[in-house]
Order: C-alpha cells, then structure tokens, then sequence
C-alpha cells in the first residue's frame, strides 16, 4: 500500500518549520488515502538520538498520527549495503579520491553544469588508483557512474523541475551511505510513492528519481512545500527567538501553522477539511515569534 512520509534529521529540536512541513507532509497522505510513515534520518555522525525522541514526542503532540512504528535509519545497514552491492554489480561505481578543495579547484568541460562533479576519478585506471590511494591516505568514497546530465521530476507545486545530475556520491569515504541513497533505499523499501518536503530539497529531487531509476524503483511523487523565514529572509535558527515546540506551545503552533496557510482550524483533523494542494502558499511564510 502507498505512504506518505515526514523524515527529520535528529541534530536538533524541530522548530515551528519543520512542524508545518510535517503537517502538510500528513495532510496529503491523509488526503490522497496513503499511509503516513515516520523515519528518523539518524545516519549523520552530528545527529542524537534523545533530539529524535523529542522529535517524536513533539509530531504526536500536534496530533500527528502514523501507520506503522516509526523507522530509524541506523537500523537497517543491510538495506544500503544491498544497494551498494546492486549499482557494483551492474558497473555502476567507481572509486573517488576527491577532496572538496579537490573538486572546487579542478577544470571542467564548458558544457558542465555549476556545481557538478567534473569527473575527475572517473576513468582512472587501476595503477591510477593505486597511486590516488597512496597519495591520499584515506579510504575513497564511492560515485554513481551516470549517463545523463540533467534529469526532469513533476513536483505537484512547481511542475516540471530540471536539475543536475552528475556522478554524485552514494557512500561516503567513512562508509556511511550518503544521502542521496538512503532516502531512495529508504523509500522503496517502506513503499513511500509520496514525497512531501520543504523547497529546500527540490534540487536534490533529480539525482533521488533518477537513482530510484537506476535501482529498479518507481519514482515518487514529490510536493516541495514553501519554507519558513525569519524576519531577515534566512532560513530558522535558534537565534531567532520561540521557535520549538517547547517554546511555544502546542495551541499556538498549530494556530500559527494553520494561519500561514489561510485557514481557520486549530487541530490536524480540522485543517485536513480545508486542505486543497492547489491553493497551497508559494511563497515564503515569515515567522514572527512576537
């Protein structure tokens, strides 16, 4: 069966943006028949798991309810290493010894995008990496060997979306998985069709299909919902006064939340009677905390 998903980070307490994503990332599951799943994207070395219970405890004090026992990801290291192994198995790998100095400072083709991998170790023969290996003293991480440049998702808010999709990292030189291959593993594997997340993230939406793609995965449907702002038009911190839960309290959240999506209801359960996607805000939503 189909599902919907929110995902956070637990690197620290989820702020009144995080919250709003995670109330819209319910409402279209809710309101498309799917499956809501919960996931604490825990691979990062600077994440804790007391912040992701917090962040669990503060989703269910909403009122946000779902369908199966939350998911940690640093429980399930087979699911990745399967990956891993598949994309080998199918020549889709190769070693990189790239450092970000390394990648920043090396040419590139005219035809290669801003910010794209400039394929550096990409064909490197087998002496080549011996002496890349020797030179950097550290061990390699590991690249997809792609065969397009750009690649096009439909995201329900902002139509066709075109983004780069170069050699990009799936395992990190300490061997965690990288990103980009956790969520699509991830994904798969809990049936996750439905992928509902701040704009922040519809750049990193291209290379995610085109990997599920690669894997034998359908791709998901993908809603990249506005942000919150501070007053300043940068993204929230800490330093921006009553962000969290904590501070603000779960009345006024789900108030300040509701409003910022121009409707009238106080609870989950009264703003999925309002909820129409294609009246969603485009729009930044400025946080005052006053």
């Amino acid at each position: 069966m189909s599902a919907g998903r929110f995902a956070p980070s637990p690197s620290a307490d989820l702020h009144i943006g995080n919250l709003r994503t995670a109330v819209l990332a319910w409402l279209f599951a809710r309101s498309t028949g799917r499956r809501f799943l919960l996931r604490v994207d825990d691979l990062d070395d600077r994440t804790f798991t007391e912040i992701g219970h917090r962040q669990v405890a503060d989703l269910e004090a909403i009122g946000l309810t779902w369908d199966a026992e939350p998911e940690w990801q640093s429980q399930h290291p087979d699911r990745y290493s399967a990956a891993i192994e598949q994309l080998s198995q199918a020549g889709l790998l190769y070693e990189c010894y790239c450092s970000r100095k390394d990648i920043a400072q090396a040419p590139r083709a005219p035809h290669a995008p801003q910010g794209a991998y400039p394929g550096t170790c990409r064909d490197l023969t087998d002496d080549q990496r011996q002496v890349r290996r020797a030179e950097t003293g550290r061990p390699p991480a590991l690249r997809l060997r792609t065969d397009v440049i750009t690649y096009t998702v439909r995201d329900l808010l902002h139509g066709d979306y075109t983004g780069i999709v170069d050699d990009f990292v799936v395992r990190r030189g300490d061997g965690v998985p990288a990103y980009n291959l956790a969520v699509v593993v991830d994904d798969a594997a809990q049936g996750v069709d439905q992928v509902v997340r701040g704009d922040d993230l519809l750049p990193s939406s291209p290379r995610q299909a085109y990997l599920a793609r690669m894997l034998g995965h359908a791709e998901p449907t993908y809603a990249h919902v506005a942000l919150v702002l501070n007053e300043d038009g940068a993204r929230l911190a800490k330093r921006d006064g009553a962000v969290t839960l904590a501070e603000i309290g779960v009345s006024r959240a789900l108030e300040q939340i509701s409003a910022s999506l121009g409707w009238r209801a106080t609870d989950v359960d009264g703003m999925l009677a309002e909820f129409d996607p294609a009246l969603l805000p485009r729009q930044p939503w400025i946080y005052q905390p006053h």
